[in-house]
């Protein structure tokens, strides 16, 4: 695959989707039977179509799965420690790989269009296409005890991307499973989001809280939400694998360090304008500045530093309730108890939000 190559894509496999087994959609089936998925109800409503290539476009006649390496260029978890910043996701560092993808991969299935003729659709997590599962039965890697991609040449940081085309073209071989008994993906989650090996529950995953949520943060997983407030790279970051991982070749993937861990004072600070000027052409940018803001406020509750009352008390005032909520909480985590309750009684009277008011009653 030497276009691939020389379009970006560090690694490219074909998948015959004729030798895709019935059982491809049985994780699926068995997270959405057990409410794993959270918010997510587009799992369940495109359940159908994500159980079999063909079950998406009835003509498909081979897959190319393409993958792209995002490895970042320092230990993620070193951020931790650096309580007065936000720690953003190794992925969302950079330039939105949606975007970047799936413009090369057009490129990519013009180019086979132009030599070989067929029809071809493009998808980047953008469709119901099961990628990872498909990308390890094409010979990208395999799907590790945290679901994700691993890849002997690239660790657990791979971004991926599918090109349905009808061509009939001969398969790769599927990859092994090479986790062996490696649990550490596992014991590392500060949430405990994984039942059992290869099962995430969505709704424990601080991925899933701080990106996908659309309501307020449980209150169970704040204290480990640590500063974290876009994703989370825990279960990623320690997989063995990784110690054959290089940096990500593609500039416009990398972020610099305030991208990587931006100052909470700046960031509890943002208004909408502020917000999306900040972060255009991100993936920070799709989760809108309520919630992301709510993340900060939370970010800043664990910091328990004094220094940020002002952002505190001020935040308190948002306009917007989920971050009113967090405001709240990291004023109980951070200011004397008289202070709260004063504060408490202030925004008491003004507050008709029903879940703003439980958090200043808790």
């Amino acid at each position: 695959m030497e276009d691939a190559a020389a379009l970006g894509f560090d690694e490219a496999r074909i998948l015959d989707p004729r030798q895709v087994s019935g059982t491809l959609g049985a994780r699926l089936d068995a997270a959405l039977a057990d409410g794993h998925h959270g918010d997510m109800v587009w799992l369940a409503t495109t359940a159908d179509r994500r159980r079999h290539p063909l079950a998406l476009w009835a003509d498909v006649g081979a897959v190319v799965m393409v993958a792209m390496n995002y490895g970042p260029s320092a230990d993620p978890l070193e951020g931790l420690a650096h309580k007065d910043r936000g720690l953003i996701s190794a992925y969302a560092r950079g330039r939105d790989y949606h975007d970047l993808m799936k413009g090369r991969l057009k490129t990519l299935a013009q180019r086979l269009v132009a030599r070989h003729g067929g029809d071809v659709k493009v998808f980047v997590d953008t469709a119901p296409v099961m990628e990872k599962p498909l990308a390890a039965l094409a010979g990208i890697g395999w799907q590790g005890k945290h679901t994700n991609l691993v890849s002997r040449r690239h660790g657990s940081w791979l971004f991926l991307g599918a090109l349905f085309t009808t061509l009939q073209l001969p398969g790769d071989a599927p990859h092994a499973d090479h986790c062996g008994s490696c649990r550490r993906c596992l014991d590392v989650c500060p949430t405990d989001a994984f039942p059992a090996p290869y099962r995430l529950d969505a709704r424990r995953c601080l991925a899933y809280l701080t990106v996908e949520a659309k309501t307020m943060i449980p209150r169970p997983f704040r204290r480990p939400m640590a500063n974290r407030v876009f994703g989370c790279d825990d279960c990623l970051a320690v997989c063995p694998w990784n110690r054959f991982a290089s940096t990500a070749r593609e500039a416009k993937l990398a972020g610099g360090d305030d991208a990587m861990e931006p100052p909470l004072a700046v960031l509890a600070e943002l208004d909408d304008p502020s917000f999306r000027a900040r972060f255009a052409g991100s993936p920070v940018k799709r989760v809108g500045r309520e919630r992301f803001v709510r993340n900060v406020m939370v970010a800043v509750g664990n910091a328990h530093d004094p220094a940020f009352e002002p952002v505190i008390i001020a935040r308190t005032a948002d306009d917007a309730p989920q971050v009113r909520a967090a405001a709240a909480w990291a004023a109980r985590e951070t200011m004397a108890p008289e202070r709260v309750r004063r504060l408490a009684e202030q925004r008491l009277e003004k507050e008709r939000d029903p879940m703003v008011r439980a958090e200043w009653a808790a």
